[in-house]
């Protein structure tokens, strides 16, 4: 069965989509409709800005998000999914490729979410570490043992959990997590606390836009980041995609339940192939446990 998966924040880089845009007319199409939806020319920034201009959160999602819907819409025929799922952002990008969300829609909540995330960021200093070669369980079990706040923001493969929290509560768990055997706890270069309570305020804006906007089933299940199975209806959809922002990315599950429901060829629609190398680590894990 065929799975197309899309992928989140982090996976940008200058000139994405320039060769769409010069040889795809729809393409073409497309970011002109979304230069004129966000009143600024993004295609500008991805095809020409630096790695600082496309790092800016309300510049990366929606840089991410139509890189990657835009793939997917000119396969036109080709692109039969039988199952989607996406990374974070990734997961509005999946939906409108599956049909539950219009392009318009999808690219006006993505561009919503960036911009509450960022300013959530800006109320709420926080910051997200990658951990590397500890159980998943202990990461949780440390994450809950410190008294700042500090909790599991991404499962994204067997032996790789992000964290995310308060820079006093990441800095204390990464300590612990190395003391208990990990083989490395890094910090990431980013603009919050993704995924953590600290999204809060994010969390009620998008909350208002989302059920603004219409939602309709999907051409085939959508495998949900916070739920880790595959949604069909549209007011669970809408329900899985505003717990997101302050719930774990369990993205290690939904890859092992899209393979448990006959998932065997996944393509990745976006910049780079970062959920590749983590869906190949999933697959390993499960054939060699």
């Amino acid at each position: 069965m065929i799975a197309y998966v899309f992928p989140g924040q982090g996976a940008q880089f200058s000139g994405m989509g320039k060769d769409l845009y010069e040889n795809q007319p729809l393409a073409k199409e497309l970011f002109e409709t979304a230069n004129r939806i966000l009143n600024f020319r993004i295609t500008d920034l991805m095809f020409e800005g630096s790695d600082e201009d496309l790092r800016q959160t309300k510049v990366t999602q929606p840089a991410i998000f139509l890189h990657s819907v835009v793939l997917a819409k000119t396969l036109g025929d080709k692109f039969q999914p039988e199952m989607v799922a996406g990374h974070s952002l990734g997961e509005f990008s999946a939906l409108v490729a599956a049909g539950a969300l219009s392009f318009e829609d999808g690219l006006q909540l993505v561009y919503k979410r960036a911009l509450a995330m960022q300013k959530a960021g800006e109320q709420n200093p926080g910051t997200m570490a990658a951990v590397l070669n500890l159980p998943d369980e202990k990461v949780e079990e440390i994450c809950a043992e410190i008294d700042d706040i500090v909790v599991p923001a991404n499962y994204n493969c067997p032996g790789q959990v992000v964290i995310s929290g308060t820079v006093g509560g990441v800095d204390a768990a990464c300590e612990r997590m190395l003391s208990a055997g990990a083989k490395r706890a890094v910090k990431l270069k980013v603009g919050g606390a993704f995924h953590s309570p600290l999204m809060a305020p994010a969390k009620e804006e998008l909350e208002k836009a989302i059920h603004a906007a219409t939602f309709t089933p999907p051409v085939c299940p959508v495998f949900q980041n916070t739920s880790a199975s595959g949604e069909t209806d549209p007011e669970t959809i809408k329900t899985n995609l505003i717990a997101q922002l302050t719930a774990p990315v369990k993205w290690t599950q939904s890859v092992r339940n899209m393979i448990a429901a006959g998932a065997d060829d996944f393509t990745e629609l976006g910049p780079g192939n970062v959920l590749q190398g983590l869906i190949k680590k999933i697959n390993q894990h499960l054939i060699s446990g």
